[in-house]
């Protein structure tokens, strides 16, 4: 494409060539659209009147809400890559917040979240150009008081399936003269209950000035006949961002019985180890088990750490794999979780160890999660416990939004230091060792992006990669590891964010994306560390009792081996 610039003598004669096109445009007929159906007028209206339920059912919610944004530069091979980004993470609620009219004429968008300012500033000053105050969270509603007939243009598209859900597709504009902020764009109305599941557009704005971005938008039917908000996803010429929401339910899952659990049977003497007294190391476990008992709880009542799900079970075969391998003797069963942030960290609460999604997300092989996990079970095998003040319960009672303040899970940097030692020591003596090169690729990868990774580096709970000085700790697993290459499709040493796990907006766990493989067509496609749009297989909500049982995978690179 060639730049003409303002005063360039091509640039008048450019001006007169549109004005000749534009006047013959003008004079063609203008081709009138198709009336609408009486059944798509019904599904319309239907829709209208879910939009303003939908209101209702937020009001009552207080769901985590985390903001994602990575600048770009443009590299001749790789095509768009990170130059920079930013992390958001708060809880919004969404009580009290709707006004009675949020359109003014001619008046700038008023927004509907003015409840959480604290938070919403954040994600205003990620951006140097103007734009509405609200930035993000507006592009989770269409128009909470008048999207409807009479403030709308609808133009019937289609018909599609997103993924289960058949839905009828529109083209959207507001009609003239209503004022700015109004949706501009396409709509998907699911065909059964006549619900928004997806917007792609904008708002309306002033000419002169861009006050709004771009966005897909979307949600998901979360329990019977509801659908909420779960995910935006915004492209400007240089950046891109990513919204995801969580914590619809943020309930805590019901104690599962132990095994061992003692039965009582009348007239009968306990024989078993129950029935021994408790001694002074015994109590020192039980009083340490009672610690991370209770700040696991803490963290999952806060959202920030998913309910119990059969992904865990795969980071256990790893940590079992490793720590047979090393010989570990350690005091009890480790047990793993996912933290829920797409931050890339890592951390252990007791003899729990904690993963974040993001850092799962991005790992490409087995090999390349067991290094991650190696780091953690070090920490427990040299006895680096947990705050075991945190078994009186009381010193947990605070605000959701003061957790990542009061509960730091970090280890110290002398810490961290011997247990990237002996995370080596473990790994080298596992059934991994054969293909630590990937996992030396994987680090390679980490350090030539680092410095545009800053904010996605940086831990909310738990410890991060790298050393203070920005080597990674574990950067001696990267030694006899092959030379990284950007262009070689054979060589994929990171993915993008949101490769391996999705969450269940209400119930917070986690589940394994059933992806299939796509062939590397050129280096552009590898896209380490990347944020990319967003897409759902829509499904229709099933009860608990009807669902069909996950499936815990063997290996969590079967995708992409």
């Amino acid at each position: 494409m060639i730049a003409i610039r303002r005063g360039h003598p091509a640039f008048t004669v450019l001006l007169l060539v549109c004005s000749v096109i534009c006047s013959a445009e003008s004079e063609r007929p203008q081709l009138q659209q198709p009336q609408l159906t009486p059944q798509q007028i019904a599904l319309i209206e239907k829709a209208s009147g879910q939009e303003k339920a939908l209101v209702k059912v937020v009001q009552q919610r207080a769901p985590l809400v985390q903001t994602y944004i990575q600048h770009l530069q443009t590299d001749p091979k790789l095509g768009p890559v990170p130059a920079g980004d930013q992390y958001m993470l708060g809880r919004v609620s969404f009580g009290q917040t709707f006004a009675d009219n949020l359109y003014a004429k001619n008046a700038p968008k008023k927004g509907i979240l003015s409840g959480s300012e604290r938070f919403l500033s954040g994600l205003s000053s990620a951006f140097s150009m103007q734009y509405v105050p609200n930035g993000f969270m507006d592009m989770m509603f269409l128009d909470t008081t008048e999207f409807d007939l009479q403030h709308y243009d609808f133009t019937f598209v289609r018909r599609e399936f997103l993924g289960d859900v058949r839905a009828s597709v529109f083209d959207v504009q507001p009609k003239a003269h209503l004022g700015m902020g109004r949706f501009v764009g396409r709509i998907w109305i699911e065909d059964e209950g006549g619900n928004v599941v997806r917007f792609t557009g904008t708002f309306s704005g002033e000419t002169r000035r861009r006050l709004y971005f771009h966005f897909d938008s979307w949600r998901a039917n979360v329990q019977q006949d509801v659908w909420l908000p779960v995910a935006v996803y915004v492209q400007d010429q240089d950046f891109r961002a990513q919204t995801h929401l969580w914590g619809y339910g943020l309930t805590l899952p019901a104690s599962s019985s132990s095994d061992n659990e003692s039965i009582v049977v009348e007239n009968a003497s306990d024989n078993s180890d129950n029935a021994a007294d408790i001694g002074p190391l015994q109590a020192e476990r039980h009083w340490a088990s009672q610690s991370e008992t209770n700040i696991l709880d803490r963290l999952t009542r806060a959202g920030l750490l998913a309910n119990p799900s059969d992904f865990d079970k795969v980071l256990e075969t790893v940590a079992n794999n490793l720590a047979i391998g090393g010989k570990l003797e350690l005091a009890g069963p480790v047990h793993c979780r996912v933290i829920l942030t797409s931050s890339l960290e890592s951390t252990t609460v007791g003899n729990t160890i904690l993963v974040s999604k993001g850092l799962v997300d991005v790992l490409p092989y087995e090999e390349d999660l067991a290094a991650v996990v190696s780091f953690q079970l070090a920490h427990i095998a040299l006895g680096h416990e947990v705050d075991t003040r945190f078994a009186f319960n009381d010193r947990l009672l605070f605000p959701d939004q003061a957790t990542l303040q009061r509960l730091n899970m970090n280890h110290t940097e002398a810490q961290n230091e011997a247990a990237a030692r002996k995370a080596v020591e473990i790994f080298k003596a596992s059934v991994y060792q054969d293909k630590i090169a990937n996992v030396g690729l994987f680090y390679e990868q980490l350090a030539a992006t680092q410095q545009s990774l800053s904010a996605l580096l940086t831990p909310r709970l738990g410890d991060s990669l790298l050393r203070s000085d920005g080597h990674a700790w574990l950067a001696d697993l990267a030694n006899g590891a092959p030379v990284l290459q950007g262009d070689n499709l054979q060589q994929v040493a990171a993915l993008p964010l949101g490769s391996r796990l999705k969450i269940d907006p209400w119930s917070d766990k986690v589940a394994q994306l059933h992806v299939r493989p796509e062939p590397l067509a050129s280096p552009r496609d590898k896209m380490p560390f990347r944020v990319t749009p967003v897409y759902y297989r829509l499904t229709k909500y099933q009860s608990p009792a009807t669902e069909p049982q996950m499936t815990t995978a063997a290996s969590v690179t079967a995708a992409s081996k």
